[in-house]
């Protein structure tokens, strides 16, 4: 490439005029054209490129015909790249990917504890990770990028080009015997530029065995090409790029003797996509089973709490709605059906069963210690201030609501206003933050009034009572058995921060 350029500026130099300075330059083209030991594809008085480059051409095309077929989407396909880096794991790592499948995690999860197979399945990943240091990374992203090399150059229309030196041959038709006639350089030009750039990617000196190798595996045991004839077509095209034949054609031919290639390399890196394709699978594999054990204790949870009752609530800030921003890829209403059990349990159990109880117990009962009694009392009027706010809290994401009408014209437009999609992702963010909080409040609020309510229902149970001294009133004025109904008030407490703690746990006091 020096010797090229300092014969450039050297020819220019010496005459002012561009126009002779240009016509020297050709002249020197066809002088290196006819001393290259390529010689014999150009001719270079005509501007013709020979018919021994179109038989050049079919040999190659016979040898990458079956690629052509069995080459198509390769380059767009993503078992390939799984294909590609599996194809570097020793019997070791084949054996932790098996363990870290999601196939294998789902059916390890069928016998052991879920805590235990988390664990192991982090030490798995930790170990598989470990492998993939920069040397074996690069190993595996060297041999893609020469897969794709591959898939290009077969790619390449040869039979296109074929067609100008002998209209009659038909495709993959190799019992034709051909006859290649000279074709006007200024016909193939183009064509020249395009067979440079897919060439030059084609790496003769590089690893084609294992490249081939991973390509058989892909194909399921076929070859893509005989190993043996590849290896002729790269000796050819290692000898053609050190002659810059090519080069020199594509001068010569468009008159412009400055023309330079710039090459232009697939430089893919899958490793790493690879190995966090992997931790992605079977992280999601262990937060499914979790999702699906957790969602089965929430429903018998929910069955002890409210029974078979109706539990749509939440009117806007719901499951139903959250789809209209999941579908469109947004976080959505994240807590939706948390604050549905949430509201559900302040409507049908909070304002009615519970604040029934807490009357009788602390506006009734006569206490030994009233920082106790009002630290119950102050809980439970959170608890019922909270559902005023859960309420509120609902009504801004209706049409008419403060957040609502805002996210309805948002989304409208969210797919093709980055703008408006970020502020849809803003409310929704706040939104979210504040549902998580009402739910960690409430819950926490709920903690201590079931903490009080334990230590009333113990000290009821005792045969000298001392947290309240006028028990047999209280027993009175309440239609069940008093102790009866705080052990079920404190059960229903119970199990609903049980629930709760699914969906957030409660902040510490």
């Amino acid at each position: 490439m020096a010797g090229f350029l300092d014969k450039l500026f050297s020819l220019l130099g010496a005459n002012n005029d561009p126009e002779a300075g240009k016509k020297k330059l050709v002249k020197q083209l066809a002088k290196d054209l006819s001393g290259n030991r390529f010689a014999r594809y150009y001719r270079a008085k005509s501007q013709e490129i020979d018919g021994s480059f179109g038989k050049f051409f079919f040999e190659v095309y016979k040898i990458i015909s079956p690629a052509q077929i069995l080459m198509q989407n390769a380059a767009k396909s993503a078992q390939l790249k799984q294909v590609t880096a599996e194809a570097f794991l020793d019997k070791n790592l084949l054996e932790l990917r098996r363990r870290i499948s999601a196939e294998t995690i789902e059916a390890d999860a069928k016998t052991v504890q879920i805590k235990d197979l988390a664990a192991r399945v982090r030490e798995d990943l930790t170990a598989f990770a470990a492998a993939f240091d920069s040397e074996h990374c690069a190993a595996i992203d060297r041999c893609y990028n020469l897969i794709l090399a591959f898939s290009a150059f077969s790619a390449f229309d040869f039979f296109f080009v074929l067609k100008k030196f002998d209209a009659n041959i038909t495709e993959r038709n190799f019992t034709y015997q051909p006859r290649f006639a000279p074709v006007r350089g200024e016909y193939l030009s183009e064509d020249l530029k395009d067979f440079l750039d897919i060439s030059f990617a084609v790496d003769p000196d590089q690893d084609w065995k294992n490249a081939f190798r991973v390509l058989k595996i892909y194909k399921n045991g076929v070859d893509v090409a005989a190993a043996d004839q590849w290896g002729r077509v790269l000796g050819q095209l290692r000898e053609m790029r050190k002659s810059g034949i090519l080069e020199l054609m594509i001068r010569h031919i468009d008159g412009n003797p400055s023309w330079q290639y710039k090459p232009r390399l697939s430089d893919e890196h899958i490793a790493l996509a690879y190995l966090e394709s992997r931790r992605a699978e079977a992280k999601g594999a262990v937060d499914k089973i979790i999702n699906v054990r957790q969602n089965a204790q929430i429903d018998v949870l929910a069955k002890t709490i409210f029974g078979s009752v109706e539990m749509d609530r939440m009117k806007y800030y719901s499951e139903k709605n959250d789809a209209i921003y999941t579908k469109k890829n947004f976080d959505g209403f994240v807590h939706a059906r948390a604050l549905n059990y949430l509201r559900a349990f302040l409507m049908d159990h909070v304002k009615k069963d519970i604040r029934e109880l807490c009357d009788i117990l602390l506006v009734r009962g006569q206490w030994t210690a009233p920082a106790l009694a009002q630290e119950m009392s102050e809980s439970f009027h959170h608890i019922m201030g909270i559902s005023d706010e859960l309420v509120a809290f609902d009504d801004t994401f209706s049409d008419d609501g403060e957040k609502g009408g805002r996210l309805k014209a948002a989304i409208v437009k969210a797919d093709r206003d980055k703008s408006q999609a970020r502020y849809v992702t803003v409310i929704l963010k706040s939104a979210n933050e504040e549902a998580e909080e009402l739910i960690q409040r409430t819950a926490q609020f709920l903690i201590t009034v079931g903490k009080n309510l334990k230590s009333l229902i113990e000290d009821y149970q005792k045969s000298r009572r001392e947290l309240i001294m006028n028990w047999k009133e209280l027993e009175g004025a309440s239609e069940i058995p008093l102790g009866q109904r705080m052990t079920g008030t404190y059960k229903k407490i119970y199990y609903f921060i049980q629930m709760m703690q699914f969906f957030a746990k409660p902040k510490e006091a």
